[in-house]
């Protein structure tokens, strides 16, 4: 059993964390906000931070539990997005994902659900499961919610009016501002930076770590505790602690990408959601910032070689080869210690899931917070392993229930012009969780209650799986009746339309809002590939 040496207040005196970027300074600020509340606490927080080695630095999206960062840090949205190109987010858009025959839509929007999408909301998902039964209902989620009423007409999810709540939206930004942003703050809250590259790590009898070496200086640099924030290379958790790590390949080919920055059109709206068109063998991302556009393309090497994939891009996104691109391997999938011995794993550490939902920082703030709390109660009950093991299984649970919800986009993916999307879509590699889903939905059971039985496993709330599946125009073919309807009359579109038009005239519109937030500082620096 590890020990940590802790302060008066029961926390650890000394902690390392291994790499900056956006995770390492996520976790230095939650931790140091934490913490710092304990009036007795001694605990001094350092972050190493390589020159050597980059970040990966193109997840530019994010979730709306990001809001709840901010907001228990203290951070208002004026002073952290202006220094971060950002810009918001209603959701996400996915053409092309379906083939689009006979007039009907080749995608579907995936927006936050708003209290302001109660009424419609529930009669888009009670016209969803009156198609499972063969009834002809409006199921398209784009006519249903107001987040894409906003995207459509470039709107901000921020209201010009009051209202006794506020809807759920998100953030598009630069990563690597941010992580600086979040380290410039830390450093002034007392947190020590250092600059260097880590050469040893030493570990004690007891398979703690003990102490690290830094390549430019030969003197230990010891800690109670660390936190690996390392990426990919996994130095600490996977390399010292030899955590094993468990691929996801069976389930999501996707393990490579390609990124290319491109210009913004000073004079046009600027979109408040992401785009995720589908490509021949994968999906393109489209995020728009203050500064540019972040483009990317998501695929697998096993149907497409680097080359190809970068000449699709380009043509997709119609520029030429003297804009330089990004060639990013992706370790998909995840270890199941993510707190093992005194060590953290945080962010591409810990594991990968293709950013689709952009869930990437949702899963870093997700693992700080949730070993805050595990650690507090592991400290006060005096049963470190009992609460580890407990927060190991939670975070792993956590890992799977996004996975499951972004590989059900690939088995509800309708084209067939590739055996990519066509073997994506008849692969049988999947939980035993998304399988139950998958057949109640299509056998016409009781959706609720089999979302409701899964609602510890499952990440996404029902409207999300509502607007996957029904957007995806999974549903019997025309005729066929499962069960009576019991007379229910399904909500027209236009109806659903009509109410969504008339919500967006409380918001703002989006450019207009950044400029007022922005100021003269507003795309002031133009336009600079990242």
């Amino acid at each position: 059993m590890s020990q940590i040496k802790t302060s008066t207040m029961g926390i650890p005196s000394q902690v390392v964390i291994v790499g900056g970027g956006t995770a390492g300074w996520m976790a230095a600020s939650l931790l140091q906000q934490a913490w710092s509340q304990e009036s007795d606490a001694s605990t001094q927080i350092t972050v190493v931070e390589s020159e050597d080695i980059g970040t990966i630095g193109v997840g530019e999206g994010s979730t709306p539990t990001l809001r709840e960062f901010f907001r228990k840090l203290g951070i208002a949205e004026n002073e952290w997005m202006p220094k971060c190109s950002a810009t918001y987010k209603c959701g996400i858009a996915f053409p092309g994902w379906l083939n689009g025959n006979g007039g009907s839509p080749d995608g579907y929007f995936h927006p936050f659900f708003s209290p302001l999408d109660i009424q419609t909301g529930e009669a888009f998902m009670r016209n969803a499961c009156l198609k499972r039964r063969g009834v002809n209902a409006a199921v398209q989620p784009d006519d249903f919610f107001v987040g894409a009423q906003l995207s459509r007409q470039y709107l901000s999810p921020r209201l010009n009016v009051s209202l006794p709540f506020e809807p759920e939206y998100a953030y598009h930004f630069d990563s690597a501002l941010l992580g600086k942003f979040l380290r410039e703050r830390a450093k002034k809250l007392g947190v020590q930076h250092i600059i260097g590259t880590v050469s040893d790590v030493k570990r004690t009898t007891t398979g703690d770590i003990e102490c690290l070496y830094l390549s430019r200086d030969k003197r230990p640099l010891k800690a109670d505790f660390f936190i690996d924030c390392t990426g990919f290379a996994s130095l600490l958790i996977g390399k010292t602690l030899e955590t094993p790590f468990y691929s996801y390949s069976d389930n999501l080919f996707n393990d490579s990408a390609v990124a290319i920055a491109s210009p913004l059109d000073n004079t046009q709206p600027i979109p408040s959601h992401t785009e995720s068109t589908a490509l021949s063998n994968g999906w393109a991302w489209k995020i728009p910032l203050t500064t540019r556009n972040g483009n990317g393309y998501v695929y697998s090497s096993g149907y497409q070689s680097a080359e190809s994939a970068e000449k699709e891009l380009r043509a997709h996104m119609g520029v030429s080869d003297e804009v330089e691109a990004r060639h990013i391997p992706m370790r998909v999938g995840s270890i199941r210690q993510h707190w093992n011995h005194n060590c953290l794993a945080v962010g591409l550490s810990q594991g990968f899931i293709e950013p689709l939902e952009a869930t990437a920082l949702m899963l870093v703030q997700y693992t700080l917070t949730h070993f805050i709390k595990a650690h507090a109660l592991a400290l006060s009950k005096g049963n470190i392993e009992h609460y580890r093991t407990g927060f190991n299984n939670n975070v792993s649970q956590t890992f799977a229930g996004i996975r499951d919800y972004i590989v059900a986009h690939y088995q509800c993916n309708t084209r067939t012009d590739s055996d990519y999307w066509i073997d994506n879509r008849s692969h049988n590699h999947i939980s035993d969780n998304l399988a139950a889903i998958l057949q109640c939905w299509d056998q016409g059971g009781d959706f609720e209650a089999e979302l409701c039985a899964q609602k510890h496993q499952q990440v996404y709330p029902r409207p999300s799986w509502y607007c996957l599946l029904a957007g995806s125009g999974r549903f019997p073919v025309s005729g066929q009746r499962i069960e009576n309807a019991h007379g229910i009359v399904p909500t027209p579109s236009a109806a659903a339309r009509e109410y969504t038009a008339k919500m967006s005239h409380k918001f703002q519109d989006h450019r207009t809002l950044l400029q007022t937030m922005y100021g003269k500082n507003f795309i002031s620096k133009g336009f600079a590939p990242q």
